[in-house]
């Protein structure tokens, strides 16, 4: 299938978008390594019951299960948990802006470990949705919710977050290099290790809640959990990987990064905010780029 790769790719930038309002609502409610962990246990359940049910092909070479199994760790429990904790302390818009430094990241890091080359109008293309999606988020008033104080923590975990995306994009890419994989067989290799090495980490140290007991005193909290556990970890990282074994890392994690561009209807229908000119203009550039990036 033509552009396989960026279809994949447009689809998780709108997914990500409705799973980051979803868990910034719920980690305000209950805290953020509860709906990291939660969503993770939900996701490896989703996935395990779709692999059954479908007879998916779950063989892999041990470096494809090393790859993943790394991937997950390094993005899924240190990149994941420190985007949250920004959740927390600045919201997902100002999350979003941080993590649109994935694709530079990712990029330089595929072309020093991978030898990936991307044309000269790809390069623009980053460049331009970038500067779109800068243009948006920048643009925005602080949410009153979150308090000044802590933006420059938030933000310092957020880039600690973005780092952890970025790397992880490598590993599922070498992945992939090695095999064909299933969508939906790879994520489930990302998250069933990250499970593994995650919880026994915070229960040993204590810093983990016993969910049922946490939940049951915030049914709302449980549904935006599980609402965006279905939307993110199941759906959102089956076509992160999708996009990712079919086009270039810099590429994918460009076109997944305009998810703050994606966001502003949802910010419209959800928060009931109202547009500014510089937000549409800015959303205009950044589909421009990704335009560019289709001319690959």
């Amino acid at each position: 299938m033509p552009y396989l790769g960026e279809t994949a790719a447009l689809i998780t930038a709108s997914l990500w978008g409705v799973t980051s309002i979803a868990f910034t609502e719920a980690s305000l409610r209950v805290g953020s390594l509860t709906v990291n962990i939660s969503r993770l246990i939900f996701a490896a359940v989703l996935l395990s019951l779709t692999i059954l049910l479908f007879g998916l092909d779950i063989n892999l070479t041990h470096k494809q299960m090393f790859f993943l199994g790394m991937s997950g760790i390094i993005g899924l429990v240190f990149g994941d948990g420190f985007l949250f904790a920004g959740f927390q302390y600045v919201g997902a818009r100002i999350s979003m802006l941080v993590m649109s430094l994935v694709p530079p990241i990712s990029t330089l890091l595929a072309f020093l470990f991978l030898g990936e080359i991307i044309s000269v109008w790809s390069i623009l293309g980053i460049i331009v949705t970038l500067f779109g999606v800068f243009i948006v988020v920048i643009e925005k008033q602080a949410d009153p919710k979150f308090h000044p104080k802590n933006k420059t923590k938030g933000v310092f975990y957020c880039f600690l977050g973005a780092l952890g995306q970025a790397v992880a994009l490598i590993f599922a890419k070498n992945a992939f290099v090695e095999g064909d994989i299933n969508g939906f067989v790879a994520t489930w290799y990302r998250i069933v290790p990250s499970l593994i090495f995650f919880y026994p980490m915070v229960y040993f140290f204590g810093k983990v809640k016993n969910p049922i007991r946490v939940f049951s005193k915030d049914r709302t909290a449980l549904k935006q959990v599980m609402f965006g556990s279905v939307v993110g970890p199941y759906l959102g990282i089956t076509f992160s990987l999708i996009a990712v074994a079919n086009t270039y890392v810099g590429i994918a994690s460009t076109i997944m990064s305009t998810t703050p561009i994606v966001m502003l209807p949802m910010v419209v229908l959800y928060y009931k905010q109202k547009l500014s000119l510089i937000s549409i203009v800015g959303a205009l550039v950044a589909v421009v780029g990704v335009g560019i990036l289709f001319l690959k």
